[in-house]
């Protein structure tokens, strides 16, 4: 019997590792198209935020880039379970790039406004469910100040690093061509309000440097290890293609990357992810084990998929195997 079991145990999580995540919301163009993910472990089971298109038939009276909601519990298989879609003036042209933390049995989420150019801001709302969420008063929580950005904020990461919650954001140059990362930060009694968040540093934390950077560096993701912060962030603009890259930091502001060459590239011609893989969030499971989630493509973003890849470490940072 114990033989039996044992057989047993080692051919499911074997067919199990074999499996590949590959997720698309067809509920807005009738094909698959899902961006940005983001994952957490709430009540049970793994939900997963992520953008979704406009509706192809323009006659809908939801407009523009919304939430979709997701749940699974192995982390591959995931079934939509629900959308945040516009409430207010400041989210009527649309909202997406959710990131979200569990604070005390309550879902906080992070999102951006979209369509509104150098006026898109960061937002937050909050939930008890991870499904249904109010929206702090105080919208649009965050946008940059200082000559060196173009005043817009979008693709919000906010995790807990010591004595504050530090909010990564991106932001472009005052002409509207570079994309760069920003950092602000509150204080651990935050109710994520406004009044709350004070821009860190007057500058960028981090710009594009490396041939496959190209313009764009976004889309940050942050993970604590050890007195270590790492950064998983998308380079070049999509279907350029965006790749990922990886930096880290003592102390969440100066940050130092790990390699000039991508940490998880676009696929080879032929493969369902060609055109990249960007726009990663690394989630970590409550057995110890990480995961890359990102979104790849291989049409040129004419459809768009979300998968995963367990993430390894050494003493040298993350790798993959």
């Amino acid at each position: 019997m114990k033989l039996l079991l044992l057989v047993f145990l080692v051919t499911s999580f074997g067919v199990h590792a074999q499996q590949q995540m590959m997720f698309g919301d067809t509920s807005r163009k009738g094909a698959p198209f899902s961006k940005d993910p983001h994952v957490i472990s709430f009540e049970n089971r793994y939900l997963m935020y992520f953008s979704i298109p406009p509706f192809a038939d323009e006659s809908n009276p939801i407009k523009g880039w919304n939430i979709g909601i997701a749940e699974s519990f192995d982390l591959v298989k995931w079934e939509k379970i629900g959308e945040i879609n516009p409430e207010g003036d400041y989210e009527k042209k649309g909202l997406c790039a959710p990131a979200a933390l569990v604070i005390e049995g309550k879902v906080h989420l992070f999102y951006q406004t979209y369509g509104n150019g150098r006026n898109d801001a960061i937002c937050h709302a909050v939930s008890l469910d991870g499904i249904s969420f109010k929206r702090n008063e105080t919208n649009p929580i965050f946008k940059p100040t200082g000559d060196w950005n173009c005043g817009r904020a979008i693709d919000a990461e906010v995790v807990r690093f010591k004595d504050k919650y530090l909010l990564y954001f991106a932001t472009r140059d005052p002409d509207y061509v570079i994309q760069m990362q920003g950092v602000a930060a509150a204080p651990l009694n935050t109710s994520f309000n406004r009044e709350d968040w004070k821009q860190v540093v007057d500058y960028p934390i981090m710009i594009p440097e490396f041939d496959w950077e190209k313009k764009c560096v976004e889309g940050a993701s942050v993970i604590q290890r050890g007195d270590e912060l790492f950064m998983f962030y998308a380079g070049a603009y999509n279907n350029e293609p965006q790749q990922v890259g990886v930096a880290k930091s003592m102390d969440g502001i100066l940050w130092e990357k790990l390699s000039e060459k991508p940490f998880l590239s676009n696929g080879k011609p032929g493969d369902w992810n060609t055109s990249e893989s960007g726009h990663p969030h690394i989630f970590k499971d409550s057995d110890g084990k990480t995961y890359l989630f990102f979104q790849g493509n291989n049409d040129n973003g004419k459809t768009w998929f979300l998968s995963n890849v367990e993430v390894f470490w050494d003493e040298n940072g993350p790798y993959l195997k």
